[in-house]
């Protein structure tokens, strides 16, 4: 069976000012998100699923999800404030989805075959999407079996088992200012032990400590080889049930908060902790290019004209 890719693209952006998902940077006006899918498809990947506002469904259809007609399969879902499991209700004053667990929540009832996770408005290479390929094709289908080492069932060979494209930090600044990146925290073997969300991390802040800095100035916060999660997951439908557990729990304690969100990777990393889930990072060195800021596109453009140049990607994509 081949694997869906989830497109997370119910966000507008709004450091950003726009629709970034339907803002052009290839030579012949792709989207980034038009490369996620080309490089998707020569990847193995059969269908396609976005999970979108209704609000903006018309345009998108239209601008994104028409040029691939024919290509691959398409389907969309739908993430909205009131989308929420029986019992809860959506609070007054709220507007703003519940955040990329419940994104990919939403999508329980569309994808029921192995599937990976992406932001639609990020850049993240071709060999993010072929280990991602190999991985849903072969370990997360694989049937949960006996630990070798000690004869029997364990709660790891038990658990359900994911990956995610791990990236270097340096490969994924932002020039223009701060970002928030997950620090990944790794044990034996390449698996995710856990994902610390840290804040307001600037370029500047990045990099091998100098003899300068070493005498008395602040030190660098980090070296830039850092593992982190860019939101490039693979999954199996054994997610649903994990995800819809915890946004119970989280509604329950925080669901009368206007702000709060349900993000997928503390969701993961509460999975792990469970031992309901094992996740295999699968490390890339692909550059990861984002248009965080609007001042990011000039960059974006510049680094895809020069993949065009030297062969990766054609002039024209669809």
């Amino acid at each position: 069976m081949s694997p869906t890719l989830l497109v997370l693209a119910a966000g507008m952006g709004s450091r950003y000012g726009g629709l970034k998902q339907i803002d052009p940077v290839g030579p012949s006006g792709e989207t980034v998100l038009d490369y996620a899918v080309f490089d998707a498809l020569r990847a193995g990947f059969g269908r396609v699923v976005f999970v979108i506002r209704r609000d903006f469904e018309a345009v998108f259809r239209e601008q994104i999800g028409a040029k691939y007609a024919g290509r691959i399969a398409v389907d969309y879902v739908f993430q909205a404030s009131d989308a929420l499991p029986a019992g809860f209700t959506r609070p007054a004053g709220r507007e703003k989805p519940w955040g990329t667990g419940h994104a990919v929540w939403c999508a329980r009832e569309a994808v029921h075959e192995p599937f990976a996770v992406i932001n639609a408005d990020d850049f993240y290479g071709a060999d993010s999407f072929a280990q991602l390929a190999k991985f849903l094709t072969s370990e997360a289908a694989a049937p949960r079996g006996f630990d070798p080492m000690s004869g029997h069932r364990t709660p790891r060979t038990m658990a359900a088992q994911f990956a995610m494209v791990g990236f270097t930090l340096a490969n994924t600044l932002s020039e223009h200012g701060a970002v928030a990146r997950g620090l990944c925290a790794m044990g034996p073997g390449g698996l995710l032990e856990s994902i610390t969300e840290q804040t307001g991390i600037l370029a500047a802040d990045v990099g091998p400590a100098s003899a300068e800095t070493m005498a008395g100035k602040p030190q660098k916060k980090f070296s830039g080889q850092e593992t982190v999660s860019m939101n490039c997951w693979g999954f199996t439908p054994a997610l649903f049930g994990g995800l819809d557990r915890q946004l119970h729990e989280f509604l329950a304690a925080r669901g009368t908060d206007l702000k709060a969100e349900f993000y997928l990777p503390a969701a993961v990393s509460e999975m792990i902790a469970r031992h309901e889930a094992v996740v295999r990072v699968l490390p890339t060195e692909s550059a990861w290019f984002g248009v965080t800021y609007r001042e990011d596109k000039p960059r974006v453009m510049a680094a895809i004209a020069e993949r065009v140049r030297t062969g990766d990607y054609p002039a024209q994509l669809f």
